[in-house]
């Protein structure tokens, strides 16, 4: 028995490369295979707006329109809301909510844009957005000063 053991110890182990080498073959091909290498891009089945010449008048509903000046002056139906500290952005929330009461009312639905100019702070432009949130108005859209 002890010479069986001592033959084990003197046995010089080797390791077998030609199975690793086949399993780290295997591994490449199935991460090759899973792997995408670009992703697809999204449809995003977006209609950019357009003239269009009616023949008929429709009738439009009440929107109002919310001008952001460049010097950071917000502006809504004439009524300037200009306080850096954003303390008169809640008179602007209590303002839509009180045309969006109104659209209810009258059974139309309450339409916000936001006209900005092209050097406004994108702050402001937030800032109008949530007074529009506060508000529960949903329906704003975006467009130019003129």
């Amino acid at each position: 028995m002890k010479a069986w053991i001592d033959e084990l110890i003197n046995e010089k182990t080797e390791l077998q490369i030609a199975p690793l080498i086949d399993v780290v073959f295997l591994l490449l091909i199935y991460f090759m295979v899973s792997a995408r290498l670009k992703r697809p891009e999204a449809d995003l089945s977006l209609a950019l707006p357009g003239a269009v010449s009616v023949s008929t008048e429709m009738e439009m509903p009440d929107e109002q329109i919310i001008e952001v000046l460049a010097s950071g002056v917000i502006m809504l139906n004439n009524k300037v809301y200009e306080a850096p500290d954003k303390s008169d952005l809640v008179g602007l929330e209590y303002t839509l909510l009180r045309y969006r009461q109104a659209a209810q009312l009258s059974k139309t639905k309450a339409m916000i844009t936001i006209a900005a100019e092209d050097d406004a702070v994108h702050e402001r432009v937030v800032d109008v957005l949530n007074a529009c949130a506060g508000a529960g108005i949903e329906n704003v859209t975006f467009g130019t000063v003129q």
